[in-house]
């Protein structure tokens, strides 16, 4: 059987031929493969973006050290998935860049962002993909904003940003 590594590699080289067809640039959803490399697009609701950058913009406050990005695609065992917002030290982004494009390794921080066709689940496949690849942490953000936060098991608050609130700010200012 093969391991973890291995599997991800697989992953990591189909990922590269779908990143090479042109005809795949500049689509409007994420983009990710499932466990046979095969592409599943998902649209993007606005609220869904607005959590994004109020992610992005709570992790700029309270891990600033470290590098945020959005949609960072990750090979897996599982295919090629990508978070909606990441946080990664700059040790580890270095280590992550060794491992090639799309990483191998993940950041310490992943989040994903719920939305209408998320399940749980399918939640919970995520974060179990995120931890066997290096995650240290993985945020589940609900619609309306709630964050869970989850090591081995769910935790009361982030050991990277612990003074984040369990909340996203809301997009509309209320």
């Amino acid at each position: 059987m093969e391991n973890v590594a291995t599997q991800a590699e697989k992953h990591q080289e189909r990922w590269g031929e779908i990143a090479s067809d042109p005809t795949l640039d500049g689509l409007p959803y994420k983009v990710e493969t499932n466990a046979r490399g095969q592409i599943i697009l998902s649209p993007h609701k606005n609220r869904h973006s607005d959590l994004q950058s109020a992610l992005f913009q709570l992790l700029q406050q309270y891990a600033p050290e470290g590098h945020i990005s959005v949609e960072y695609a990750l090979a897996t065992p599982q295919g090629v998935k990508a978070p909606d917002v990441v946080w990664m030290s700059r040790e580890r982004r270095d280590k992550m860049r060794a491992t090639g494009d799309p990483s191998t390794l993940a950041p310490e921080v992943c989040v994903e962002v719920i939305s209408t066709s998320n399940t749980e689940t399918e939640m919970q496949r995520k974060r179990a993909l995120y931890r066997d690849i290096g995650a240290e942490e993985v945020w589940i953000i609900d619609e309306d904003g709630a964050i869970r936060f989850f090591a081995d098991e769910e935790i009361e608050r982030s050991a990277i940003a612990p003074e984040c609130p369990s909340s996203a700010p809301s997009p509309d200012g209320g």
